[in-house]
C-alpha cells in the first residue's frame, strides 16, 4: 500500500488494517503481536481489535476477522512496517482477505485510554476542503451499570446505519468483548455522515440518552480523509467499488 500524491506532512499518519483468516485460531495473534508492535519504530499509538459479524455493530464476535488501528510518526514509518514487519508478512501468507487504508485526520475529540491519538495534519488531505469519502471512528468505554441500556439501544442504531445509502461499509470493533466498543465506517461524503448523525431518529435518541444518563466513562469521535486503500473488504474495496457497480 503505497501513498498517493495526497500524502501528509506536519502530522501523524493513521492506518487501519482489516484481515480475515480461514479459522478461529487466528485469535492467538492478538497475544503474539503485542510485543512486536511495542518494539516497532515510529509507531505512536496502536490497538489490536476484534470485530463484529458482518457490518453489524451489535453484540456478536467474528473470531476469524481482526483489525489493527495504528498511528505512525510519518509515511516512512508506516511503509517500513508494511515492508519489513513479520505481522503484515503473516497477513500476506495466511489471511484469506485483507484490506488496508491510510487515513488523514480531519477532526478528533475525546480520548482513548486517556490519550488523544489523532492529530489533524497540516498540508495534507485532512487539512483541505474535502468533498469525497469520509472515514469515521467512534469509541467508548461503557459504564458497567449502563451496559444493558447500551445494548438494548444498539439494534435500532445498527438498522439505521445499514439503511443509510451513503454508508459504504461499517464494522463493529472491540478491545474488550463487551465494555470497550468502537465502530469504523466509510461514507460517501461528509453530508452522508451528517444525515445519519442528525436526521436519523434512532441515532439522535441514543445520543440524547447517552448524555442524559452518562453512559460512557470515556469516548472519542474522529473523522478522516481515507486514501491509499488496498485489498478487499467482503470481496470489494468500498472506496473504489460502490454496491451499484457490483
Amino acid at each position: 500500500m503505497s501513498a498517493t500524491s495526497m500524502g501528509t506532512s506536519g502530522g501523524s499518519v493513521v492506518t487501519f488494517h482489516l484481515h480475515r483468516y480461514a479459522g478461529r485460531g487466528a485469535m492467538r495473534h492478538m497475544a503474539f503481536d503485542r510485543p512486536v508492535l511495542r518494539r516497532t519504530g515510529g509507531l505512536l499509538f496502536w490497538r489490536l481489535l476484534g470485530t463484529g459479524r458482518g457490518p453489524s455493530t451489535t453484540l456478536g464476535a467474528d473470531l476469524r476477522r481482526w483489525a489493527l488501528l495504528a498511528v505512525w510518526r510519518d509515511e516512512q514509518a508506516a511503509e517500513e512496517f508494511l515492508a519489513r514487519s513479520p505481522i503484515p508478512g503473516r497477513w500476506r501468507r495466511e489471511a484469506v482477505e485483507t484490506w488496508h487504508v491510510r487515513l488523514a485526520p480531519m477532526a478528533s475529540r475525546g480520548r482513548w485510554n486517556g490519550v488523544e491519538p489523532f492529530v489533524p495534519v497540516t498540508g495534507g488531505p485532512g487539512d483541505e476542503p474535502h468533498r469525497g469519502p469520509v472515514a469515521v471512528l467512534t469509541r467508548a468505554s461503557i459504564r458497567p451499570s449502563r451496559l444493558p441500556a447500551f445494548y438494548r439501544s444498539a439494534p435500532a442504531v445498527d438498522r439505521s446505519l445499514r439503511a443509510q445509502g451513503g454508508c459504504l461499509a461499517s464494522v463493529g470493533l472491540g478491545e474488550w468483548p463487551v465494555a470497550r466498543q468502537a465502530t469504523f465506517s466509510l461514507w460517501r461524503d461528509a453530508a452522508a455522515v451528517r444525515a445519519f448523525a442528525y436526521a436519523g431518529r434512532a441515532h439522535r435518541e441514543v445520543v440524547a440518552r447517552v448524555r442524559a444518563h452518562d453512559w460512557y466513562s470515556e469516548e472519542l469521535f474522529a473523522r478522516f480523509v481515507p486514501y491509499a486503500s488496498e485489498g478487499t473488504w467482503d470481496g470489494r474495496d468500498p472506496l473504489r467499488d460502490s454496491p451499484a457497480d457490483r
